[in-house]
């Protein structure tokens, strides 16, 4: 039997971790939302940092490594084993047993949640957050992905274009697709007004070396080798990578720009910290799917500065709202903050059209969205289950629900139009 529109269908949210990376961070604003659907949060193991406090969780397994995708041939049996029992205690569950979807928010919840439901009818839904090549995910991870996550699932929920596109060959034909931004907390950022003082770079991102944040220092070293400009860099050094922060000190030592500097760690409240910043950068070394930072900085009418390539270019169209730099160019780089540092009227025109950008939602209205997918893909599900000619009645074409601006999209006149997939 289909799931009825006014029915609130059981989800179980699969997280690999409970540490506040960008996943977990946005999986926890959809479920503050209190979503229209009944949702469970199941974990392998509570890490010493817990991101979901206060969200009903129910904790199972053991605790999965992080970076063991991009690690020698020891460790990597050592993830297989892992993922293995995770599975098969995720796919024993009470909650999982008795749901009407299952969703991976990660790339490492997907990979054992595909291993618990492959063999049932159970409903699947993935979370795509980085692009599905080795390069992001590393050749085991990438394997996993590409052989058994994406042909197993029901349905993606990509945060870019790009992403998805990453993604679409190894999908079966009638998935259901959706884009939709990340909950980025947008609803509680406001345009600022800057104060006087000297100007304020920063970089909203954990510290990881694919991130960015040693051009970053390059590129503000080489636009202000002197003077009094500061640059802030927010964020935790997750993932193994607690060294890297010793090692943007050190960079920050030989440039001589140390004093500048600030490493602030992770900020729970962004809100503060963005009203103080004139300039904001997203300067990823390889493409970049999608940031939540982008999108906050935006929405805080920060002048934005983003790489020339990935989901960003989605957003931030040059010199209309943003700035974009050629990737992995210093120099580029440089040469936009010295822009905007001599150009105040620019700054203030950049920030009134930061904050209009299409698409900037709010946690409820995505949550909203989300709603409206997962009840496809359950409605869908049932329908190939219980009527035999069900999928071939259907295009067999994959399809895409979007939301959010592609300001790419919307400045070709001649854009192809994004349907929606209906039963």
């Amino acid at each position: 039997m289909g799931l009825s529109r006014s029915a609130s269908p059981h989800i179980v949210h699969l997280a690999h971790t409970t540490a506040a990376g960008g996943a977990e961070l946005a999986l926890k604003r959809l479920l503050d939302t209190k979503p229209d659907w009944e949702p469970s949060l199941l974990i392998p193991a509570e890490e010493e940092e817990n991101v979901f406090v206060g969200v009903s969780t129910s904790t199972g397994g053991v605790r999965q490594l992080s970076g063991a995708s991009r690690s020698g041939a020891l460790r990597a049996l050592g993830l297989g084993t892992r993922l293995m029992v995770q599975a098969a205690i995720t796919r024993w569950h009470p909650a999982v047993r008795h749901s009407d979807l299952v969703v991976a928010n990660s790339t490492r919840s997907a990979a054992y949640g595909a291993l618990a439901v492959l063999g049932t009818r159970r409903p699947f839904v993935v979370h795509l957050r980085d692009h599905i090549s080795p390069e992001a995910l590393g050749s085991v991870g990438y394997r996993i992905m590409t052989r058994l996550v994406l042909p197993r699932a029901n349905g993606v929920v990509a945060n870019s274009r790009g992403t998805l596109d990453t993604a679409r060959e190894f999908l079966h034909d009638d998935a259901v697709v959706a884009v939709i931004p990340s909950p980025s907390g947008l609803g509680r950022l406001q345009q600022h007004v800057r104060g006087d003082g000297p100007l304020r770079i920063g970089m909203l991102a954990r510290l990881d070396p694919w991130k960015g944040q040693l051009a970053l220092l390059d590129a503000f070293a080489q636009a202000f080798p002197d003077g009094d400009a500061q640059l802030d860099l927010a964020g935790a050094a997750l993932f193994e990578h607690a060294e890297f922060a010793d090692e943007l000190r050190m960079h920050a030592e030989e440039l001589g720009i140390a004093d500048r500097v600030n490493l602030l760690g992770h900020v729970h409240d962004i809100a503060p910290l963005l009203a103080t910043w004139d300039v904001a950068v997203q300067y990823s070394l390889r493409a970049e799917p999608m940031g939540q930072n982008v999108l906050q900085c935006l929405a805080a009418g920060t002048a934005v500065v983003v790489a020339d390539e990935g989901g960003p270019t989605e957003w931030v169209r040059h010199e209309h709202n943003g700035l974009r730099a050629a990737p992995r160019d210093t120099g580029a780089l440089a040469d936009a903050l010295r822009r905007l540092a001599d150009d105040p009227v620019l700054r203030q025109r950049l920030s009134a059209t930061a904050v209009r950008t299409p698409g900037l939602l709010g946690d409820a209205e995505i949550a909203a969205i989300h709603a409206g997918v997962y009840r496809d893909v359950i409605t869908l599900a049932a329908a190939d289950r219980h009527t035999a000619t069900g999928r071939a009645a259907r295009s067999t074409a994959p399809s895409m629900r979007t939301v959010g601006a592609s300001l790419a999209a919307l400045q070709v006149p001649d854009a192809q139009p994004v349907v929606a997939r209906t039963p």
